[in-house]
């Protein structure tokens, strides 16, 4: 694991995004954070204390499903209950090189885009995408006949650290090289402005955790 002290916001993603960048989106107090539901599933606590648990419980529906990252529940909070623990490798990209860009017809999508993003997205299983995720940041796809074909974004954003997220192609598309493209122009607009780009991935998909390296990605920290 590579540490700076600059680099420590990641160690959080969710909190430190929603006291910075999405700090306009946050939902609670100095003590739990969250997105609205229906942006993005994520949720924060400031710490592992049964006063940070409960202010956390007052922001969540019960039923409602959500993802923590950072600070856990401390040992023993009632009203929970884990659905699932997913193992997660938070990636980085400090190399301020641009990639290089071919020609794929990348669109910019928008609001009008969603119900086919939506639609791309319960093929792929990219994670978590709900429908104002759009809202989180930039999003650029490539259209076949028409149709939404592949996609990428933009998601958490911790102060001079941007995540790109949304990365997905439909299974009709993939070995076109789609993913990697709009990788490329995700992360050239993110070196363009000055930032770094990071991203999360499930430690069980080698295929996806392979290509990130081939861009320059490189482990930072597990999530477990």
């Amino acid at each position: 694991m590579h540490l700076t002290s600059a680099e420590a916001v990641l160690d959080d993603p969710v909190w430190s995004s929603l006291t910075t960048r999405h700090a306009h989106l946050a939902r609670g107090d100095r003590l739990a954070l969250r997105y609205p539901p229906d942006i993005a599933p994520f949720v924060a606590i400031a710490a592992s204390t049964p006063a940070h648990a409960a202010a956390l419980r007052a922001l969540v529906d019960v039923d409602e499903l959500v993802a923590l990252f950072g600070a856990p529940l401390p040992d023993g909070t009632a009203g929970w209950a884990m659905q699932d623990t997913l193992r997660i490798v938070q990636m980085i990209r400090r190399d301020p090189r641009p990639l290089p860009q071919r020609d794929a017809a990348i669109v910019r999508l928008g609001a009008r885009d969603v119900d086919a993003m939506l639609a791309l997205v319960e093929i792929t299983h990219p994670g978590p995408f709900r429908r104002r995720t759009i809202e989180l940041g930039t999003f650029v796809g490539v259209r076949d006949a028409g149709r939404l074909i592949a996609m990428a974004g933009e998601r958490m954003h911790a102060g001079a650290y941007h995540e790109v997220s949304g990365v997905c192609t439909h299974p009709d598309a993939q070995g076109r090289g789609l993913a990697r493209a709009l990788m490329a122009d995700v992360i050239n607009r993110m070196l363009r402005a000055g930032e770094v780009p990071f991203l999360h991935a499930d430690q069980e998909n080698t295929r996806a955790i392979a290509l990130y390296e081939s861009l320059g990605f490189e482990p930072r920290a597990r999530f477990v």
